[in-house]
């Protein structure tokens, strides 16, 4: 069996939660290797929706064993309410669940300091953050004076730790602003106790991961955000604080390239956003744009906020294989198309009059890109009850086969409604090659 990554395509909210549980049935082990409750996964199934934050999307398969990794920050109270949670849907977690001991803690001082910043921020310069405190604590982790869940082990080593942390830079900015902190003892006191109610699955979870593949096992690795909002390759300074794309997880796991045997993209049939930053086919005051919002519900799993929507952007999803190099595509929310007569892909840029070839570093330019469009036409019917690739409209077949020209990829599967079983499968693909008997 392979090694797979799955990984968002966009700017996030692509649907990997769905496919990944659609995969995950035939894996032994789901990894998740960066981000934290920034991430909102939403998996559905026989009649019931559930919203995953930190825990991967795995977690309903009840032979499937779970890990998080080192790469991702956790914030252990809303950890723990989403292990109790699932506890309370029924979902045995006792010998499936594995938390690195290197995955870095959000403190509750660093979701204050990620409220303050974004609060005293100029217009401009606001990025949008969710406030959940993944900012600051990957800044603390590249300072070398983030937490790490083995250091909640000792209590009075944490208290030392947190206390200077308090009295550091982070602390600092705090109290300049007037805010009331709490204590090192009050804050050691609350970790060593997560830490006691968390310590069955904390574990090194790089040598688990490495012994089981070593064994023969397979690997689905889960991304959190999408790839235009990676720290490197993302529209910077509007991007998240880790490595979102596949090469990210050798890092975030501890598992060696060579160990990773594919990968495959998570598009939306459209463009999505949340937050600041560029977004070139974004349909501003766009009755189409507002028609897509409401039949996708585009709003956020993690903050509520309504999501700003566009047409495919077919040069950032270039962009977004070129640097993945995809050997698939995932195509989710398709149903949501039905309703147009008319349907656009971006397949071009524009730069003060001129072509624009690939996807600009600078903000500056790439708030400055028109989309150049292309017109295909809708399908006009509901697919939502489709369940094989060859029962899709003619028309469908048409927008995905250009879909892959613009990627620059195959595509693998269709997603045509929020349950498990609205995924459509294409015979012969990449997908139904490596992962045999999956449906």
């Amino acid at each position: 069996m392979p090694n797979i990554a799955v990984v968002g395509a966009q700017w996030g909210d692509e649907g990997k939660g769905k496919v990944v549980d659609l995969l995950s049935e035939r894996f032994d082990v789901v990894a998740r290797f960066q981000g934290g409750p920034n991430a909102g996964h939403t998996v559905a199934f026989d009649g019931k929706t559930y919203a995953l934050h930190h825990v991967p999307s795995g977690v309903f398969r009840p032979d499937t064993r779970i890990v998080i990794g080192n790469g991702t920050v956790l914030d252990l109270t809303k950890l723990l309410e989403e292990l109790d949670g699932l506890a309370e849907a029924g979902i045995d977690l006792a010998g499936r669940l594995y938390i690195s001991d290197r995955a870095h803690v959000i403190l509750p001082i660093l979701k204050m300091l990620d409220a303050l910043e974004e609060s005293s921020a100029k217009a401009g310069d606001k990025i949008g953050t969710t406030l959940r405190g993944i900012g600051p604590t990957y800044q603390a982790k590249a300072a070398r004076w983030g937490l790490r869940v083995g250091d909640l082990a000792d209590p009075e080593h944490l208290e030392e730790r947190i206390d200077r942390i308090l009295s550091g830079p982070a602390g600092g900015r705090l109290a300049q602003a007037g805010q009331e902190m709490p204590t090192a003892a009050q804050l050691a006191r609350d970790g060593h106790g997560q830490w006691k109610r968390l310590e069955q699955y904390v574990t090194d979870t790089a040598m688990r991961l490495n012994d089981w593949i070593d064994e023969g096992g397979s690997v689905l690795f889960e991304g959190a955000q999408g790839t235009l909002l990676d720290l490197d390759h993302g529209s910077y300074p509007f991007v998240t604080s880790s490595t979102t794309v596949a090469g990210g997880l050798c890092a975030g796991l501890g598992v060696a390239p060579t160990r990773v045997t594919g990968a495959l993209g998570v598009f939306k049939a459209y463009g999505t956003r949340v937050g600041a930053g560029p977004m070139p086919s974004e349909l501003i005051d766009d009755a189409a744009g507002d028609l897509i919002r409401e039949r996708g519900h585009e709003y956020g799993t993690t903050t509520g906020r309504p999501r700003r929507c566009g047409w495919f952007d077919g040069v950032a999803a270039r962009y977004a294989n070129r640097i993945n190099r995809f050997d698939a595509a995932c195509i989710t929310l398709l149903d949501v198309l039905d309703a147009f007569e008319e349907i656009r892909i971006c397949t071009g840029y524009r730069l003060d009059g001129k072509p624009f070839e690939g996807f600009p570093a600078s903000v500056s330019r790439a708030e400055r890109l028109e989309p150049v469009y292309e017109t295909h036409k809708g399908w006009n019917r509901d697919t939502t009850g489709v369940r094989k690739w060859e029962d899709l409209p003619a028309e469908a077949h048409a927008y995905l086969a250009r879909l892959e020209e613009v990627i620059g990829t195959e595509v693998a599967m269709v997603g045509v409604g929020p349950d498990r079983v609205q995924s459509i499968l294409r015979p012969g693909s990449w997908i139904t090659r490596n992962v045999p008997d999956l449906i």
